[in-house]
């Protein structure tokens, strides 16, 4: 008589991730990896001037290391681990960073910069990089969406104050770090045992302030790297580490998980390919607003013809961008006008560039323009039935104009641009990538530096060599440009 064996989730994302190291991804989800990669490195240029950059950098600087990966922006090489918890780090601060939903995870920020860490030390080629990324992403939106509830409309990790991003993605990252480490299927279940006991992160800082929830990602990505370090030596994980009784689903949402998305459809039906990516440097939620706006320009709405704005969103989407009314209309500083409804549709009607709104539509001046806030002013925020109803697989707004002469014109989006329904084109895609490398690199060299991103989907290059030039310090402005 035959014995069934049944796998327990780590040990099937174990074998899933085995065979995938082994066999690689096919092309349609090696053109999307590579194209989150893209994304995440120049998320990580625009953020190298930031703060979190300066205090991150100078603790790994304290603790030193064998060097063998690049953190953007440095001239040295890292530690693996070191260079994750920078890369993450950036690849966070500025909230452009990719989002999957409903979840509501930024996977990439996390996955990413652990690939390519333990890519660079290992000498890996593009292609056995972005299979591991693709995995560990994989790994990560699916966890959280076992803890997502239909019914709450929410993250059970997010109702409990937990930033899902950072402990999800802990263990995407390991699964990705394992799998460049050349760990086994055993190994690779022993990773996940492992990342369990890492990943962490609350987000009280989203209420009342503070600079932590900067680094989630990184220190995401730097777990993911040493967990699988620790695999790799041998220490081992509990197979039964994410259903268990005191495993990873019910430690942090109790009983209220679905246990089976973990892993229904694993290495078939892929999550990842559904993951939006930012267009604009500001809370996903007025993103939609944004396209309306823009969309209003572009049938040759005057601004100055405009006597009143009403932007309908989701209705759980009031408290983040439209709530307290006179705060969202006169934001503090440029990083509160990234969460400000009227704001954000004020600047796509008022500047932006080709890109639509982009980081010079928050600075603090730009947040302070008399023009920008007379108009902001001018924009009442509302529940838009239609819109909660999509809410929240896609974050739609609907904007209508009330001109001088009486009339009204009406923009819907009920679909995000940069997800599946609407993605970036490369072209797009590269536009972001100089966009963002223009706050760091001297004129010319972006455009260089995201054709050898673009590379990494090449069997030719090894992941060592194109980020070797994201270490040329005549790459980067200096401190007074």
């Amino acid at each position: 008589m035959t014995s069934i064996v049944t796998l327990t989730p780590a040990q099937r994302i174990g074998e899933v991730a085995a065979r995938i190291a082994r066999d690689g991804i096919g092309p349609d989800l090696a053109d999307d990896l590579v194209a989150r990669t893209v994304d995440v490195l120049g998320n990580c240029l625009a953020a190298t001037r930031e703060a979190p950059a300066r205090i991150v950098g100078a603790v790994v600087g304290e603790w030193g290391g064998t060097a063998v990966a690049t953190a953007v922006g440095r001239p040295d090489r890292l530690p693996a681990p070191s260079a994750a918890l920078v890369n993450g780090t950036l690849a966070h601060s500025l909230d452009f960073d990719d989002t999957h939903l409903p979840s509501v995870l930024h996977p990439s920020a996390a996955v990413v910069p652990a690939a390519l860490a333990v890519a660079e030390r290992v000498g890996a080629s593009g292609p056995a990089m972005l299979a591991a990324a693709a995995v560990g992403i994989e790994v990560t939106c699916r966890l959280g969406m076992a803890g997502y509830d239909e019914e709450l409309g929410n993250s059970v990790f997010f109702e409990r104050g937990q930033h899902a991003t950072a402990i999800c993605g802990a263990v995407g990252a390991a699964v990705a770090a394992g799998m460049l480490s050349g760990l086994d299927e055993d190994g690779l279940t022993s990773v996940i045992g492992i990342a369990a006991s890492m990943g962490s992160g609350v987000i009280e800082a989203n209420r009342t302030g503070g600079t932590i929830k900067r680094v989630h990602c990184g220190w995401a990505a730097h777990a993911g790297v040493v967990a699988a370090d620790l695999a790799r030596h041998g220490l081992t994980g509990p197979p039964t580490v994410i259903e268990g009784r005191f495993g990873f689903l019910q430690a942090f949402c109790g009983d209220r998980v679905h246990v089976e998305r973990v892993t229904d459809g694993l290495g078939e039906d892929w999550e990842t390919l559904g993951v939006f990516v930012k267009p604009y440097p500001c809370n996903h939620f007025t993103h939609a607003g944004i396209d309306a706006a823009l969309a209003l320009r572009a049938r040759g709405i005057d601004p100055a013809s405009i006597r009143a704005l009403t932007l309908g969103v989701p209705a759980p989407v009031l408290r983040t961008i439209a709530e307290p009314p006179e705060e969202k209309a006169h934001p503090r500083s440029g990083y509160h006008a990234a969460f400000s409804g009227p704001y954000t549709v004020a600047a796509a009607l008022l500047g932006g560039g080709g890109l639509g709104v982009f980081h010079e539509d928050f600075t603090d001046a730009a947040a302070a323009d008399p023009a920008r806030l007379a108009l902001a002013a001018r924009v009442r925020c509302v529940a838009d039935d239609e819109s909660t109803a999509i809410f929240p697989r896609q974050f739609p707004a609907v904007l209508t104009a009330e001109l001088a002469d009486g009339s009204t014109v009406t923009e819907r989006v009920r679909e995000n641009r940069g997800g599946p329904q609407r993605p970036l084109s490369d072209a797009e895609a590269s536009a972001k990538f100089t966009g963002n490398a223009a706050r760091a690199l001297v004129p010319g060299a972006a455009e260089e530096l995201v054709a050898a991103a673009w590379s990494l989907r090449e069997g030719g290059r090894s992941v060592a060599d194109v980020l070797a030039r994201l270490r040329d310090p005549q790459l980067f402005l200096s401190a007074e440009q």
